[in-house]
């Protein structure tokens, strides 16, 4: 203190002072000039939400779902969905050719938080969900009948655990492949079983109708020889065990992993428009045995493994075995 007051009363400032605060004053003045301006400043907000909308796609994922014939079902069902969690785009494969879809009533009907996108077919063919649409913008893509509701916690739920197995399909509806004394594979339902009686059942599939998977699976479906489009158009059928094959050749392993759902509804019985899904067809088990046949001699193996792994919300991870075999 004594010597602040020497200092100041004398009224001079020692030299070595005087450089030091000029050379505050010129760094603070070139500093100042480096600052962005307020118009500046605007495109740095837009920048940062620019960059959170990247963030909020990276971890989202979109809906595709193909519907004929269910205007009815297919309205509840984009109503239903508009709620869910992480969910960023719908894309509806419109395969009622020659009807308009009810794109019309639908935005009339907004707004909407999740944008619905119609994509009108020329050609009713069970592959034409199957496409890289170019207004896909996630990674993850959650496939989905039109006449299944999936409740929010367990597609939150599914997204979570899909998040961890990128490179399977994640989905609620297993299947099996059988092999046959003679060699010949045989297309077989999934039971959970009673692990105590040593007969806990396995999965080699998981059906795509109700399934996350990554979206660069849909450009190698694309790219599949002919004759794979071909099986797939010829008894519209088995697009879903085909891309189980593309699963399983890319990756060496199950094509996909189980999660047990807590609420999962077939409406099929509430749509007035009297259409049945295919399954209903007398045929339909036998053509998926026969497409099992058929793909394994396209691609010259039969690439499908077997898995027991069950991912429940009530116990991460399970095995299948929590159904008394009757």
């Amino acid at each position: 203190m004594r010597f602040t007051r020497r200092l100041f009363a004398s009224g001079t400032l020692p030299s070595y002072l005087v450089m030091a605060v000029l050379i505050v004053l010129i760094v603070g003045a070139v500093l100042t000039t480096l600052l962005p301006k307020v118009v500046e400043s605007g495109a740095i907000v837009v920048r940062r939400e620019q960059d959170d909308q990247k963030i909020d796609i990276q971890n989202s994922f979109t809906i595709i779902m193909q519907s004929y014939n269910r205007t009815d079902l297919l309205l509840k069902l984009l109503n239903h969905y508009q709620a869910i969690p992480s969910l960023h785009k719908i894309i509806v494969v419109w395969n009622s050719v020659g009807i308009k879809p009810p794109k019309e009533l639908w935005d009339s009907l907004g707004p909407h938080p999740i944008p619905v996108i119609f994509k009108e077919q020329t050609v009713n063919r069970m592959r034409n969900r199957l496409e890289p649409f170019p207004e896909l913008e996630t990674k993850a893509v959650l496939m989905v009948d039109d006449d299944i509701l999936i409740s929010a916690y367990d597609l939150d739920f599914a997204y979570s655990v899909w998040q961890q197995f990128p490179d399977q399909i994640v989905g609620f509806v297993p299947r099996k492949h059988v092999t046959t004394s003679s060699g010949i594979y045989s297309y077989g339902s999934f039971e959970l079983q009673n692990a105590a009686g040593r007969s806990g059942d396995h999965y080699s599939m998981v059906l795509i109708g109700a399934a996350f998977f990554h979206t660069v699976y849909l450009e190698k479906f694309k790219i599949q020889v002919p004759a794979v489009h071909t099986l797939i158009d010829k008894t519209q059928n088995c697009d879903d065990i085909a891309m189980n094959f593309i699963v399983a050749k890319y990756t060496g392993k199950s094509s996909g992993v189980f999660v047990k759902p807590v609420d999962m509804r077939n409406l099929e019985k509430d749509s007035n428009s009297g259409f049945n899904g295919m399954w209903h067809r007398a045929e339909h088990l036998l053509q998926r045995s026969w497409c099992l046949n058929q793909l394994a001699a396209i691609y010259g193996s039969m690439p499908l493994k077997y898995s027991n792994i069950m991912i429940s919300q009530f116990g991460f991870p399970n095995y299948a075995n929590h159904k008394t075999k009757s």
